[in-house]
């Protein structure tokens, strides 16, 4: 152990007690690396503080110490945003769970950053509301890493992102001092730091505790899960239902090999011979779900679609869900490995998107599956290979590099909501010129000058130029334990 650190680990112990503070090289590989675990990297001592106090103090320790520490939610993010430095302090936000308050009356919640997403909705669900930021792990992921990441989930595109949902927080500075940003009032005046919070992948702090927006549970929810020869034409839907000036809750699209993925996992049953599925939700009240539940699905019929399925109860909609929701998981049934891609592209651009990474796997021999949200042009390419064949993986790494190209090429982005961590710093230049990353600098840097809080992250730094995206070999273990669900 670093001998700075060496000299911190008492005084650790007396702001967050002996059981609060992990120094046991075994253990502290329990957080080598977030869900994300081609990046790992032992961390030099792991605290887990219990209030905001603790957390203050341990980043005032750091800051006086010169000290690097890394913040860390549940461990669920897909970008190594919380890739521990072994020479630095890993503070983890797990043992502050407490729901503060719910407040109907106000439709507002505030939670302490370890809360599991969906314990907010659970929370709610009495009084008749929910919390709409809905990630594929949000049995266990943590609204703490959400705000990290600016997380999103299969109903963002009418519901919006994690930062369209927050209102108020308590933040620790780079510095170790306790400040609020906003409240339960619905906006504020000046420069809007909520927002320049809400996505910074703790550089600019640690948020200690979250004010958020409730939503009050719509009065209907309807599904459907319709069936296409080929993606032009479940594109082609697509485009339709969004230019009816229907607005769905989620637009998820499937493609062949990651319907025989889903298939072979859990046997979701969807129609054979399927070249695309294409699952619609809407909500809101009755009348007018019901009112564009049909048009969406006449639209369907137009664009070629030889099969629809309609589900109002939850027991019917959860099984049109299975297939897309095993997805992930379920490529590793036909794959030995894979890499999960995640970039953004104009809706619009989608069948030409798709056509190239098509092009992209027959001239490379590397198998795409494509899942995706369609609605807003969230893509979730899953690029399989077999590790055990002598230049696979570096053909697989090269094919999801070059469908972030794509993204780029079709003004896109290289990230829809799994944030850049250390896993995409490197394509951060392809996406933006020399003088934006330098006024990104400048911005982080007049939050914490002195470059401690989770360095590394974000923004590129000469050694990480070459890493590859990260590589999934099988299932992921909290996804075998039923804990867990993955888009």
């Amino acid at each position: 152990m670093p001998r700075p650190l060496t000299a911190l680990i008492p005084r650790l112990r007396e702001i967050c007690g002996d059981d609060g503070v992990i120094t046991d090289p075994h253990r502290r590989r329990t957080y080598e690396s977030d869900g994300l675990t081609y990046h790992a990297n032992t961390p030099g001592v792991v605290v887990l503080p219990t209030s905001t106090e603790q957390v203050a103090a341990v980043v005032r320790l750091c800051a006086e110490a010169g000290v690097p520490f890394v913040p860390r939610g549940a461990g669920t993010g897909l970008s190594a945003g919380a890739l521990p430095d072994s020479d630095g302090v890993l503070v983890v936000t797990s043992r502050m769970r407490r729901i503060v308050e719910i407040d109907p009356a106000d439709e507002r919640a505030v939670v302490q950053p370890g809360v599991a997403n969906l314990e907010v909705t659970r929370a709610a669900a009495p009084h008749g509301y929910y919390y709409a930021p809905d990630p594929s792990s949000q049995q266990v992921c943590s609204v703490g890493g959400n705000i990290a990441e600016n997380s999103g989930g299969a109903h963002c595109l009418k519901y919006g992102f994690t930062v369209n949902h927050v209102l108020g927080l308590e933040v620790v500075t780079p510095q170790g001092e306790v400040v609020r940003i906003g409240g339960k009032a619905a906006d504020a005046p000046g420069y809007d730091l909520l927002g320049a919070f809400v996505g910074s992948e703790g550089t600019l702090g640690i948020a200690t505790e979250i004010t958020v927006r409730l939503l009050r549970a719509p009065q209907k929810v309807r599904t459907l899960l319709a069936a296409f020869e080929t993606m032009d034409a479940g594109g082609s839907a697509v485009s339709s239902i969004i230019s009816a000036g229907v607005l769905p809750a989620a637009v998820e699209m499937m493609d062949a090999l990651s319907i025989e993925a889903a298939e072979a996992a859990v046997a979701c049953g969807y129609p054979p011979g399927a070249g695309a599925v294409l699952i619609v939700e809407l909500d809101g009240p009755a009348a007018d779900v019901d009112a564009q539940f049909e048009h969406a699905t006449r639209l369907c019929r137009e664009a070629g679609a030889f099969e629809v399925r309609t589900a109002d109860e939850p027991a019917e909609r959860a099984r049109i869900w299975k297939g897309r929701k095993s997805a992930f998981a379920a490529v590793g049934r036909i794959s030995p490995a894979y890499i999960v891609q995640d970039g953004v592209v104009p809706r619009t651009a989608l069948p030409e998107v798709l056509g190239r990474i098509a092009e992209l796997s027959a001239d490379s021999g590397i198998r795409v599956a494509n899942v995706f949200h369609a609605g807003d042009g969230n893509l979730h390419p899953l690029v399989l290979f077999d590790d055990a064949e002598p230049g696979a993986s570096e053909r697989a790494a090269e094919v999801s590099g070059k469908i972030l190209d794509l993204c780029i090429e079709h003004g896109g982005s290289i990230t829809g909501e799994h944030g850049v961590g250390v896993d995409k710093a490197c394509q951060m230049p392809e996406m933006f010129s020399p003088a934006d990353l330098e006024t990104m600098d400048l911005f982080r840097s007049a939050f914490d000058p002195a470059g401690l809080a989770n360095p590394d992250k974000l923004l590129p730094t000469p050694r990480l130029c070459g890493e590859r995206p990260g590589i999934r070999k099988g299932v992921h273990p909290l996804v075998a334990e039923g804990a867990a669900e993955q888009f």
